[in-house]
């Protein structure tokens, strides 16, 4: 569902959850349950052309409210301490900038994706001779942003 600009994703689903920005992640998941139970498949029978309607509406409320949890202010304060480690620490290993969304690969192997990025931003970025400590002032405390990638260690 890339063809949607991320910020616009955000509004949709917001609206679709009927929530703001404030709602916390006990409302939203009460939200969440309730919509699953209005429109779960299985409540319909085979064939019906509900069935098919309430698969397409199911599949968008289960990625909505797990997009909607990756970018909470609560999943934000959760992980603050290992997300403020690597932009920190962690020099950046690749970037991809599609949409306004940058996606930024770590070395230490997160992967943050930073939505509503500018486009002058991202070619101030390109053209940063440090571009790790740009980022640090610019985009990593300035963007919504969601972790995409979980750090795997390897033993």
């Amino acid at each position: 569902m890339q063809t949607k600009t991320s910020m616009k994703r955000i509004v949709d689903y917001r609206k679709l959850f009927n929530i703001t920005q404030e709602t916390d992640l006990a409302q939203l998941k009460i939200i969440y349950r309730n919509l699953m139970k209005e429109w779960h498949p299985d409540k319909f029978k085979d064939g019906d052309e509900q069935a098919a309607i309430a698969e397409a509406k199911s599949k968008t409320i289960i990625e909505a409210y797990h997009f909607l949890v990756s970018i909470s202010k609560e999943t934000h304060a959760l992980n603050l301490e290992k997300y403020t480690e690597t932009i920190s620490n962690s020099g950046i290993n690749d970037f991809l900038y599609k949409g306004q969304n940058l996606k930024v690969t770590f070395n230490d192997g997160s992967v943050y994706e930073y939505l509503g990025v500018p486009k002058n931003i991202y070619v101030k970025l390109i053209n940063s001779s440090t571009q790790a400590r740009f980022a640090r002032r610019h985009i990593f405390n300035s963007f919504v942003y969601r972790n995409v990638s979980k750090q795997t260690t390897v033993k």
